[in-house]
C-alpha cells in the first residue's frame, strides 16, 4: 500500500479493539456505582426496620399506655430511660407541639438537652423546622413516614434516619412519635469495609474480563479487517490496472458478501476494460482500413487522372473506358462514406425506424428479383422458399430489404458457378427466423466470430476482388438489432454458410402448450436446409 493511502492516526483495528475495551471498563464502572447503591440501600432498609423494631414499636406502646392514663403528652418524665445511646426520641401532641424531646450520642453527650421545658432545651435542635414539618405531614395521615435527617450535637453534625409514628387512639391520631438513629452506612467502617470489598472484586474480576476480553476482541477484529486488508491490496492492483486479482470469501456474512461483490466487480471492469481495449484496437483498425479503402480508389482516380491529362489515353474510346473506371471507383468512394456513415448512426441510434407490418414472402420476392439478373449471368441458381403464410413481422420494410440484399449479395459474391442460394422463414414461438443459405466456398471456424466486427474480412484479396467494404455485415446486425433481433451464422468450409437472423411477430403469440419450459427460451433451431 502506498503511503499516500495508508490510514492516518488509529486503524480500525485500533479502533475497534480501543472501543471494546471502553465499554468493557464503562459497564465494570456502571456495575460497581450500581452494586455500591444497592448494598448501601440494603444496609439502610436494615437498619430502618430495626429502629422499627427494637425502638419504635416498644415505645408506641408506652407513649400509647401514657395517653390512655393522662390524656394528653405533658410532663413525660423517664422515656429516655431505655432509649438506645446515640439515639433521639421526641414527641408531638396532635396540635403537632413537641411535647418532648430527648436524645444523646453514644459518648453521652446531650443532642437537645434532657426532658423538654419552654426554659431548658438546645433550639437549633428541638426546633428543628425540618423535623416539625415531618411530624405534621405525620399527623395528617395514618402512615410511618421514614428517610435522612441531619442533626447536630455540640461538636459536630451527624446524618441519621427517622422514623415517625402517629399516634393512633380509637381511629384518631393524637400525637407523633419521632425517632432517629445515627445513620452507620455512612460513618460504620464495618459497612465501608464490605462495599470496598465488594468494589474491589468487581474491579479486578472486571479488569480480568477486560484482559481477556481484549485479546479475544484482537483476535476477532483481526479475523474481519484481514479480508478487508485484502481488499484493500487487491484495490491497489486495480488502480495499478491489474484486474484480475481476487480475494478469497472466508465468511458467508457481509464481509464474505463485500468480498463477493469485489471480485465480481473486478470481473466486471476486467471485462469492460478488455472491450474498451478491444473497441480501442477496432477503431485503430477501422481508421487505417477507411485510409486504405480510400487510398485504393484515389490512387486509380489519380493515375487515371494523370493519364488523361498527360495525353497517355489518346483514343476515345480508351479515354471513354478510363472515364468510366473513374466513375466506378468514385462510387466505390461513396459506398465506403454512406457505410460508414450509416454504421455511425446505427450504433449511435440516430436512424428512426419506420416500424410497420410486413409481408417477408413478397419483400423476398422483390429483393431476389433485384439480385437475380447476376445470379443467372453467373450460374448461380437463387430461389425464394418462403411460405405464403408466414405471419407478418413488425419492422421497416427498406432496412430489411437492405439486409436481404446484403446477405444475398454477400452469398452471390463467394458461391461458385451451379451454386444455390435460398432465402427461406418460419416461425418460432412470437417471432420469425429468416435464413439465407448459400452452397459456396464457406467460412473458416476461426473468422466465424467475427464476420459481424466492422471492416474485419476473412479474406483481404478476395475481398479487394469483390469490392467490399467490410462493413455490409456490421451494418446489418446493428439493423437486426435495432429490431429487437438476433443474428448469427453457421458455416462449413467448402459446403456452404447460412445466416439466420429474427424479427418479432406484429401480434405476439404464446408459445404451444406443449412446449416444455425449458425449451421455450432454447436458441432458435436451423432454418431451411
Amino acid at each position: 500500500m502506498s503511503a499516500r493511502h495508508k490510514a492516518s492516526g488509529f486503524s480500525l483495528k485500533s479502533k475497534l479493539v480501543l472501543s471494546y475495551l471502553l465499554v468493557i471498563l464503562g459497564t465494570v464502572l456502571v456495575l460497581t456505582f450500581t452494586v455500591s447503591i444497592v448494598i448501601r440501600n440494603y444496609y439502610y432498609q436494615v437498619e430502618i426496620a430495626e429502629l422499627k423494631k427494637n425502638t419504635v414499636a416498644p415505645f408506641t406502646n408506652r407513649l400509647l399506655n401514657f395517653y390512655a392514663q393522662r390524656g394528653n403528652f405533658n410532663n413525660i418524665a423517664g422515656f429516655q430511660d431505655g432509649v438506645p445511646p446515640s439515639q433521639i426520641l421526641m414527641v408531638f401532641d396532635a396540635q403537632g407541639t413537641l411535647t418532648y424531646c430527648s436524645a444523646s450520642d453514644s459518648s453521652g453527650n446531650s443532642f437537645f438537652g434532657q426532658q423538654y421545658n419552654n426554659n431548658q432545651y438546645t433550639k437549633k435542635n428541638c426546633d428543628n423546622s425540618a423535623i416539625k414539618q415531618v411530624a405534621q405531614k405525620t399527623l395528617s395521615g395514618i402512615d410511618q413516614l421514614s428517610g435522612d435527617v441531619n442533626l447536630t450535637n455540640a461538636n459536630d453534625t451527624v446524618s441519621a434516619i427517622y422514623v415517625s409514628t402517629p399516634l393512633v387512639v380509637n381511629s384518631q391520631t393524637v400525637g407523633v412519635l419521632y425517632m432517629a438513629a445515627p445513620n452507620f452506612i455512612n460513618g460504620s467502617s464495618a459497612v465501608t469495609d464490605v462495599i470496598n470489598q465488594i468494589n474491589w472484586s468487581i474491579i479486578m474480576t472486571g479488569l480480568g474480563v477486560a484482559i481477556i476480553a481484549a485479546l479475544g476482541s484482537y483476535l476477532f477484529v483481526r479475523r474481519f479487517v484481514r479480508p478487508l486488508e485484502a481488499l484493500t491490496v487487491a484495490a491497489e492492483q486495480m488502480k495499478r490496472g491489474n484486474y484480475t486479482e481476487h480475494v478469497q470469501p472466508n465468511s458467508h456474512d457481509e464481509v464474505g458478501l463485500l468480498t463477493q461483490t469485489f471480485n465480481e466487480m473486478a470481473d466486471t471492469i476486467e471485462a469492460d476494460v478488455n472491450e474498451l481495449r478491444h473497441q480501442d484496437q477496432m477503431r485503430r483498425e477501422l481508421i487505417a482500413n477507411i485510409a486504405h479503402d480510400l487510398a485504393t480508389p484515389l490512387t486509380a482516380i489519380q493515375g487515371l487522372s494523370e493519364a488523361i491529362a498527360d495525353d497517355v489515353i489518346t483514343t476515345p474510346e480508351a479515354r471513354q473506358e478510363t472515364a468510366q473506371r473513374i466513375g466506378r471507383e468514385i462510387q466505390r468512394l461513396r459506398r465506403l462514406v454512406a457505410d460508414v456513415r450509416q454504421m455511425t448512426m446505427l450504433e449511435a441510434g440516430q436512424i428512426q425506424l419506420d416500424l410497420a407490418p410486413l409481408d417477408l414472402h413478397s419483400l423476398a420476392d422483390e429483393t431476389v428479383a433485384v439480385i437475380e439478373p447476376e445470379c443467372t449471368a453467373m450460374g448461380i441458381t437463387i430461389k425464394n422458399t418462403i411460405p405464403t403464410t408466414t405471419p407478418q413481422v413488425q419492422a421497416d420494410s427498406d432496412r430489411i430489404t437492405q439486409v436481404l440484399l446484403n446477405l444475398l449479395d454477400n452469398a452471390r459474391r463467394h458461391t461458385k458457378a451451379e451454386g444455390k442460394i435460398s432465402i427461406d422463414a418460419r416461425q418460432q414461438g412470437n417471432q420469425i427466423l429468416v435464413a439465407v443459405t448459400d452452397t459456396g466456398i464457406g467460412i473458416d471456424p476461426a473468422d466465424l466470430p467475427h464476420i459481424f466486427e466492422r471492416f474485419y474480412r476473412a479474406d483481404r484479396s478476395r475481398a479487394a476482388q469483390t469490392g467490399g467494404s467490410g462493413l455490409g455485415l456490421a451494418i446489418v446486425k446493428a439493423i437486426i438489432t435495432a429490431h429487437g433481433g438476433q443474428i448469427w451464422a453457421e458455416s462449413t468450409p467448402g459446403e456452404g454458410t447460412h445466416v439466420v437472423f429474427t424479427l418479432p411477430l406484429v401480434a405476439p403469440v404464446l408459445p404451444p402448450q406443449n412446449i416444455p419450459p425449458s425449451r421455450q427460451h432454447a436458441r432458435p433451431q436451423r432454418v431451411g436446409s
